[in-house]
């Protein structure tokens, strides 16, 4: 039995990974949210407890904990304040292990924050945890990374219990995409979100030492891999090639804004689509530099974990009927 704290435990991904957590019906799970508990459906195995994520309060929730998953939307925290408050509450509390607010890209996200800035919160969290562990290791941490969410290519058929998906790069459903001209070879690393929370699960129990890294990888697909593959199941795409050169460019304007409340899920839909369409060209570049190409540090710790494999997955949601 693992005592596992959960920060953010409203938001779409962490609602997963309780549930997979609650499937083992041996673990004991905080929820930490800002709103009133009552507000939440009981859970077995799960207690919210209300936190304004001050530092005195989280040391005593912590009290007993051995692991926590944060999952704080990282543009929603200026500075890292909070995430920094966390890790400091962690370590003063006892607890063995953390993970940060990662759940998306790879390695090389740092190479990609002048077109994915609402990201940097990451790569400022990873620093904190190489300073708080410079010395002696003081906390243990992986920083899950995991790509893109294989979910997004079912839109809009869903396809999760939680995770709202959201068109991205390649619409089966349209049959339409986005690509850079002349990198048909640039590559994105897809996971579902049920293998998101199989690994954590899986992870919440590893008894060995987790790695500061912590890529997993579902299948790793190049840009001319995708388009052959919507070929395959009768679904071809009319591809909206982009210039690399005016895509940077671009980039040097002003984004559509995205201040600390913003909710990609919840704003209107006019915000929503500026912001999709700003990101796509934004994303397609730091793809194009290897920001979603992940290491799979995960698939090797865990060699029997069967992760779902992208061709398995479009044929399931666009295939022949």
């Amino acid at each position: 039995m693992v005592k596992v704290a959960i920060a953010a435990a409203s938001s779409q991904l962490a609602k997963e990974v309780i549930d997979k957590l609650v499937e083992a019906k041996k673990h004991e799970i905080i929820g930490l949210v800002r709103k009133d508990p009552a507000q939440y459906p009981p859970i077995a195995g799960v207690k919210y407890v209300q936190t304004k994520y001050d530092k005195k309060e989280l040391v005593d929730i912590l009290k007993g904990v051995e692991t926590v998953l944060c999952f704080l939307p990282v543009h929603s925290d200026p500075g890292s304040v909070i995430q920094k408050r966390l890790i400091d509450a962690s370590i003063e509390s006892g607890v063995k292990r953390i993970a940060p607010s990662e759940w998306a890209t790879g390695v090389k996200l740092e190479d990609s924050l002048d077109v994915i800035p609402w990201y940097a919160g990451k790569v400022d969290v990873a620093r904190y945890l190489e300073e708080v562990n410079k010395e002696k290791k003081v906390i243990e941490y992986t920083r899950f990374q995991v790509g893109s969410f294989m979910n997004y290519l079912s839109h809009p058929q869903g396809g999760t219990k939680h995770v709202s998906t959201l068109p991205f790069l390649f619409l089966f459903e349209k049959q339409q995409a986005s690509a850079i001209e002349g990198a048909l070879d640039d590559a994105v690393s897809w996971i579902t979100v049920q293998d998101i929370a199989g690994v954590v699960a899986r992870a919440v129990e590893y008894e060995g030492e987790w790695p500061a890294i912590g890529g997993m990888v579902g299948t790793r697909v190049t840009v001319a891999e995708m388009l052959k593959l919507g070929e395959s199941i009768g679904r071809p795409f009319t591809v909206k090639w982009l210039k690399l050169e005016d895509l940077e460019a671009k980039a040097k304007g002003v984004p559509p804004a995205m201040n600390e409340s913003f909710d990609i899920h919840n704003s209107a839909p006019e915000d929503v689509e500026a912001f999709l369409e700003y990101a796509t060209e934004s994303l397609l570049q730091g793809i194009h530099r290897g920001a979603y190409d992940v290491t799979d540090e995960w698939n090797k710790l865990l060699p029997d974990y069967k992760f779902t494999q992208v061709g398995d997955y479009i044929k399931k949601y666009w295939g022949p009927k």
